[in-house]
């Protein structure tokens, strides 16, 4: 029987397929994060959403979906949680009434404080070894390859 071999090992490494290692990638960082957002109570996707309503206040739920990249439903469900737990508070749009404006709490500042010192902890593990310039142009190549698959 084979086994295949552990993660940066074989094709599970630097043979393997680009969009492959950038999904075996993101799965393991995602997994780290969950486990460091566990004791705060807080998903990765909520911490997504309140991050985003930190840089763009003031979103409506599609726009967050947009930028979150989930879909509307998973972001209905997040706000409500979100609304519910006091982290969040919604507005009517001033010139689009129906439509609705979500913003941080102060309670969700802090809760979003909070998440990114763990979140920051991760963060030294995956720039660890990497230079500022490399750093630098993996931002660029993964912002540019986010662009282009947008535009197609």
């Amino acid at each position: 029987m084979i086994r295949p071999p552990p993660p940066g090992e074989g094709k599970r490494g630097e043979q393997g397929h680009l969009a492959y290692l950038l999904r075996q990638a993101q799965a393991a960082t995602r997994l780290t994060l969950e486990r460091a957002l566990t004791e705060l109570g807080v998903t990765t996707p909520q911490f997504v959403v309140l991050t985003m309503l930190r840089a763009y206040p003031g979103l409506s739920g599609a726009d967050l979906a947009r930028v979150a990249l989930l879909t509307p439903q998973t972001v209905g469900v997040i706000i409500r949680n979100l609304e519910r737990d006091g982290a969040i508070l919604k507005t009517p749009h001033p010139i689009h009434g129906r439509v609705l404006q979500w913003t941080l709490t102060r309670r969700g500042t802090v809760l979003l404080d909070k998440c990114r010192r763990h979140v920051q902890a991760v963060e030294r593990r995956l720039a660890a070894g990497l230079s500022a310039s490399a750093q630098a142009t993996i931002r660029r190549w993964l912002a540019r390859v986010a662009a282009h698959f947008q535009q197609a």
